[in-house]
């Protein structure tokens, strides 16, 4: 498609963001769970979470991400950085689909590191200033998976663009912690990354409604795709792409597509 024909659909997809982009978006999105939250800190930790949950319905997903706030104490920063080995075993037997508590305490471990020598959870994926979004996601990997007890079942959840994967829910994690605007949607906690540089989340809500509107011709899935139907958003709106992610899932949404 070109410029022309993407820059028609503006109008659109405008009036479709002001729709979903508000406050009403939140209850039933798994935004809701970092939401829920004051500190920054568990914002980023229990976001990380409700990004990597999300996967099938999102009232389950949202369920999930509550029992495991609660088996945290409400408090995931304060457990991360001074739980006890006896504080971990209330953390035994999570599972959400093919997550399970050995990925879960890993997670845990890795945060306790991450956290002994960073503020924020940011650095995990950007410790450099202005690192565009495909070499921050190649480092988040690489540095989640640099310790040596890393299980290799863990891998699946944290995929990268080495992998080809199109890292829809981390993309959608970034999106979160970098965009702000005045509909408080998202928390803009992260100022290392521009929203100008985000990538849009191509999860199967995003991928059907561009394929419709023509936004998105590649056959697969993955990071080119995720790159493909970026570069077109970024015609239509260069310094905040990623906010046509509310436009592209909530038409899908309302009309009645069910999340797989």
């Amino acid at each position: 498609m070109g410029n022309t024909q993407v820059l028609k659909l503006k109008d659109f997809l405008d009036k479709k963001v002001e729709q979903y982009n508000t406050p009403d978006f939140i209850p039933n999105d798994p935004i809701s769970i970092p939401h829920s939250f004051g500190l920054k800190q568990d914002k980023e930790i229990m976001g990380f979470f409700a990004a990597i949950f999300a996967w099938g319905q999102r009232k389950t997903i949202i369920n999930k991400c509550k029992e495991l706030g609660d088996r945290m104490d409400n408090a995931p920063y304060d457990f991360i950085t001074g739980h006890s080995d006896t504080d971990l075993k209330k953390l035994l037997g999570f599972k959400h689909r093919t997550f399970n508590d050995t990925d879960l305490l890993y997670c845990i471990e890795f945060m306790k590191r991450h956290y002994s020598n960073h503020k924020s959870l940011e650095e995990a994926f950007f410790p450099r200033v202005n690192m565009d979004v495909e070499s921050g996601l190649n480092h988040f990997r690489s540095y989640f998976f640099s310790y040596p007890d890393a299980p290799p079942r863990t891998r699946k959840h944290i995929p990268s663009p080495v992998q080809k994967s199109a890292c829809k829910r981390l993309n959608m994690y970034l999106r979160w912690m970098v965009r702000k605007d005045d509909k408080e949607v998202d928390f803009g906690l992260w100022p290392k990354t521009k929203p100008s540089q985000l990538i849009c989340p191509l999860d199967l809500h995003v991928e059907r409604t561009a394929r419709k509107v023509g936004l998105l011709y590649r056959d697969k899935p993955d990071w080119l795709a995720a790159i493909e139907l970026t570069n077109n958003l970024r015609i239509l709106d260069p310094k905040d792409p990623a906010k046509y992610d509310f436009a592209l899932f909530g038409i899908s949404i309302e009309e009645k597509c069910i999340m797989e």
